[in-house]
């Protein structure tokens, strides 16, 4: 019977992480959700148990003692680390004379600083095998949003530092890439009056909003062991926005 993969995937709990662990889970995965919300963890787990091995792991991905826990217990639990989806992320969209210190400081922290601690936390163990998969979740929005200083700011760095990583580990079997979802249709789409949505909805080129199934094709387009040629990529899902439409 051929081994299954262990992936870890932050903010797994709902919305584009819940997608894409479900999708995983499906292409043969064992599953290991991080997220803050420990009721949504659990009951995100036994819905990927039938076809999965899904553990859940209640954990703040922006505080490093927290973020080394949570990835020892995944390595107790499994093994080890083959593929890292770094997923969780939050918005507060504001003018920027409206932003405050904290909008700035939570957006960059949840949304860039819980990468770098994630890989640092992954990177020893697939280094010491041979061979990992990283696969940052990046945003349209990185090409800068109006209201979106913070979570552009934050989105750019995540490309810059999954080019950095990819640079740095690539001779170690490791790979590094992004994926820059656009409009995708998660609970917080959702909370969007309907004229909004309609509007975001035609101003996307394939005249439709995205799926977290969308996201999850290109995530595991990079995490499988075939993609081994390719990394420090930026692979946008967005429907053709990032060619020439406005931000949201």
């Amino acid at each position: 019977m051929e081994e299954r993969n262990i992936a870890v995937i932050t903010g797994g709990a709902r919305g584009i992480g819940f997608g894409i662990a479900r999708r995983m889970a499906d292409e043969g995965y064992d599953i290991a959700l991080f997220d803050r919300d420990r009721a949504a963890l659990d009951e995100a787990a036994a819905a990927l148990r039938g076809s999965a091995r899904a553990v859940p792991v209640a954990v703040d991905v922006t505080r490093r003692a927290e973020v080394e826990e949570a990835v020892a217990s995944v390595i107790a639990e499994f093994g080890r680390i083959d593929v890292l989806v770094n997923n969780a992320g939050i918005v507060r969209d504001k003018r920027l004379f409206a932003m405050e210190e904290e909008d700035w400081d939570a957006v960059v922290a949840t949304n860039l600083k819980s990468q770098f601690l994630t890989c640092k936390a992954v990177l020893p163990g697939m280094v010491e095998r041979g061979y990992g998969r990283i696969v940052n979740i990046s945003s349209r929005a990185w090409l800068g949003g109006f209201g979106q200083a913070n979570y552009s700011a934050a989105k750019g760095g995540v490309v810059s530092l999954t080019r950095s990583l990819a640079i740095e580990f690539a001779a170690k079997g490791i790979t590094v890439n992004a994926v820059a979802p656009g409009i995708v249709d998660t609970p917080l789409f959702r909370t969007f009056k309907e004229e909004v949505q309609e509007r975001l909805k035609a101003s996307v080129p394939v005249q439709r909003i995205g799926t977290p199934e969308d996201i999850a094709q290109a995530v595991l387009f990079f995490a499988a062991r075939t993609s081994s040629y390719i990394t420090g990529q930026l692979l946008y899902v967005c429907g053709g926005r990032s060619l020439s439409s406005p931000s949201v």
